[in-house]
């Protein structure tokens, strides 16, 4: 079948013979297509500054890795209130570290050491701790969690209250839960490394646990920033979780009944004392074979 230009060749056109006769308006009727933005991926060093302190034990001026306030997104928070994060995990730029005198703290605790602190730290810690110089962008979990032990070990040795020292246990506990669920299950050796995190971050929160219930007999509250009914909600939800029902059991119908919790606590707990009855229910299954 000869094509609609052929012969064109007689006159000099033969490159033009097999052209297409509705090639261009075919382009011109094409819907342009629509270019999609670029995804812009956050990396953890997008969410984070260096935030320049004065150490209020040598005195000396340092920095450290800080979250911008109100940078991350929340998915969710656990029932032990732990909260987490989109692309970032927080807990591991929540310890300050004098690099110079080995002092260590909570952002939230940062100031107001007395004269005795100041000299127990110095003459426990500063007198063997070795200074070292930090510049990395970002922690590793490994790291951040030497931080949180640094921390616990200042604050005990300044005498620390009961609810600090538990605040700290807490959210080491919680560290160590973000460390496992970012584990690869194709290491080698990953059940053996899983299972040694669980039982670490096991130690932290049952601390955080005592910590707390000896804290509510003797504090006031706000307590490391939380109110009653967040701190007793804690409270039952870390005592749920080491069978401590008792516990539990007394708490939650508390603050259910509280006139002060807000409707949202009063919400979670309703919801914990379900869960609650369902895991004693077990218990006591198990237990009677």
């Amino acid at each position: 079948m000869s094509g609609l230009l052929s012969g064109l060749s007689k006159f000099g056109l033969k490159n033009l013979e097999k052209k297409e006769l509705y090639q261009e308006e075919k382009k011109k009727e094409e819907p342009p297509k629509d270019k999609k933005p670029a995804v812009q991926v956050m990396k953890e060093e997008d969410y984070l500054f260096d935030k320049s302190y004065e150490c209020p034990v040598c005195y000396q001026k340092i920095k450290e890795r800080t979250m911008r306030v109100g940078k991350a997104k929340l998915l969710k928070t656990d029932m032990d209130l732990r909260p987490v994060y989109e692309n970032i995990e927080p807990l591991k730029y929540d310890v300050i570290v004098c690099q110079c005198c080995g002092y260590s703290v909570l952002s939230r605790y940062f100031m107001g050491l007395t004269p005795s602190q100041i000299k127990a730290v110095k003459d426990t810690i500063s007198i063997s701790f070795k200074p070292y110089e930090v510049k990395k962008e970002t922690y590793t979990y490994e790291e951040a969690l030497e931080r949180y032990k640094l921390c616990l070990a200042s604050t005990i040795v300044k005498h620390g209250k009961a609810s600090e020292k538990a605040y700290i246990c807490l959210k080491a506990g919680w560290l160590l839960r973000s460390m496992r669920e970012e584990l690869d299950e194709e290491l080698e050796g990953y059940d053996e490394k899983d299972a040694e995190l669980k039982a670490e971050e096991d130690e932290f929160l049952q601390n955080a646990l005592e910590g707390f219930l000896n804290a509510r007999q003797s504090e006031n509250y706000p307590m490391c920033g939380m109110d009653e009914a967040t701190v007793e909600f804690l409270i039952a939800m870390l005592a749920m979780e080491y069978e401590q029902f008792e516990v539990a059991s007394k708490i939650l119908p508390s603050i259910i009944t509280s006139v002060t919790a807000n409707n949202r606590m009063k919400d979670k707990a309703r919801e914990a004392k379900d869960i609650l009855l369902e895991k004693m229910k077990e218990k006591e299954k198990n237990a009677n074979g």
